[in-house]
């Protein structure tokens, strides 16, 4: 199977402590990032993904609005510099442990945040990456 996810969650899911906007939200939120840990390969898409599944039925839901979509046009093109490919979608592919500290090396030193501008969660994920990302969830396997 492929866990469908949206450019800017990629690097959401690089800080992720198991905090976000529901308890619902949180509880798919964990599982996927448990899948991704097991393995599983990621379907980048251009629109809500497995993670904005729990917010779509909410009346004032952000996921299909144009900033989101151009916070997403950002978050690829940076990631997939950071990566050295062209992140497309449609694009599939398996996140490497050696990927993930490269991408959190660049998240730290800001040169993948510029799609992180005016998000709650700034701050936040500002302080896990000066902890040194201590106690987040994805670690995929060696």
């Amino acid at each position: 199977m492929t866990v469908s996810i949206r450019p800017h969650h990629l690097l959401c899911m690089l800080t992720y402590l198991g905090k976000g906007y529901t308890p619902d939200f949180v509880a798919g939120y964990s599982l996927i990032v448990d899948r991704l840990n097991a393995g599983e390969d990621i379907v980048l898409v251009g629109g809500p993904d497995d993670i904005c599944q729990p917010m779509l039925s909410e009346p004032d839901c952000h996921c299909n609005n144009d900033s989101v979509l151009a916070r997403d046009a950002d978050a690829a093109r940076q990631i997939g510099k950071a990566l050295g490919t062209d992140l497309t979608f449609g694009t599939s592919f398996t996140l490497a442990v050696g990927q993930i500290q490269n991408l959190r090396e660049a998240f730290a030193a800001g040169h993948i945040r510029s799609a992180c501008t005016g998000c709650e969660w700034h701050e936040l994920c500002s302080r896990i990456a000066e902890n040194k990302f201590r106690g987040c969830r994805l670690a995929p396997p060696a």
